[in-house]
């Protein structure tokens, strides 16, 4: 790097070179960004240095120390990458403000509550409207399949199948075939059957869409959810504040090992199983999403009980 450059450009020279290499850095990105239009909107000028650093993690609005170590983890590779060109580049040391990821138990649904959540979405307005069909669908799906929101959201028409979806480009830059249960496959069909019925003549670009044939956001998606959420009276059983709706996603995994176990699948088999369904770089990402639910800590009560008699009688 040749004379003074801002923040920002540093930034963007980063994310262009991690991005060619197929890094998404989609999150990360945007707060690298944020650190640098801090760093050059204070003035700041030459390498980066740890003070700059420090003070960007503690400048966000009721942030925690937990904040304070993520947005620090985000600068690691960064000032890995700027030390090539400029030795006077801060290390960033690890853990300087603690752990910088912690696990919060997830609120595990039951069946009982699935079904709840599907009958509250089909009583959305307007009555008889596309609405309540594709909120119904949509968060049928995620139970069903554990499909990131993001993944269902992007779905195109040629992506649902008579059998199986096709997930495009997802977290981590791979596309994946997904099967699905034949009550799924029949959920999937009534609604583009009611969906191409409502919208026709209208261009669809996602297979679920507004009432006006637009994608749906996330956001939108996400406030739904939070509506039914408290009209249902929900209470979280988990360490997060509320029910979730990415909490379906850890819901299928957890179920999807219960009902493994209890046709006495062998654990590796399934889990294995289960990370490629869901679409997960490492097992050990799977695992992660694993709660001891009672229903699984029964199970292994009783493997363990059976493994221990086995080993006394020998």
């Amino acid at each position: 790097m040749n004379g003074p450059r801002t923040m920002v450009a540093r930034v963007d020279d980063y994310l262009a070179a991690r991005r060619h290499t197929g890094f998404d850095l989609g999150v990360a990105g945007r707060q690298l960004l944020s650190f640098a239009r801090f760093a050059d909107q204070a003035g700041h000028e030459g390498p980066l240095t740890f003070d700059a650093a420090v003070r960007w993690a503690q400048s966000a609005r009721g942030s925690t120390r937990l904040t304070w170590a993520r947005r620090l983890e985000v600068l690691r590779p960064f000032a890995r990458y700027l030390v090539q060109f400029d030795a006077n580049t801060a290390v960033i040391p690890a853990r300087f403000f603690g752990a910088a990821h912690r696990r919060l138990a997830p609120h595990i649904y039951t069946e009982h509550e699935i079904v709840d959540l599907l009958h509250a979405a089909n009583d959305l307005t307007p009555t008889g409207g596309l609405r309540p069909q594709t909120y119904q669908t949509l968060f049928g799906v995620l139970a069903a399949t554990g499909l990131r929101l993001s993944e269902a959201l992007h779905l195109k028409m040629r992506d649902v199948e008579a059998d199986r979806l096709t997930v495009r480009q997802t977290k981590f830059r791979k596309s994946r075939l997904v099967p699905v249960h034949v009550s799924t496959a029949r959920a999937l069909a009534r609604y583009a059957t009611v969906r191409d019925r409502t919208l026709r003549g209208v261009r669809i670009e996602t297979f679920f869409v507004s009432g006006r044939g637009e994608p749906l956001a996330a956001r939108t998606v996400e406030s739904t959810f939070q509506t039914l959420r408290a009209q249902l009276g929900w209470v979280a059983r988990g360490g997060h504040a509320w029910p979730r709706l990415h909490d379906l996603r850890h819901t299928f995994i957890c179920h999807g090992l219960l009902r493994s176990y209890r046709e006495g699948h062998p654990a590796d088999h399934v889990i294995d199983a289960l990370s490629t369904y869901v679409g997960h770089a490492r097992v050990s990402d799977t695992y992660w999403y694993v709660t001891a639910t009672p229903e699984l800590m029964a199970i292994a009560a009783q493997r363990f009980e059976s493994l221990a008699a086995d080993g006394g009688a020998s």
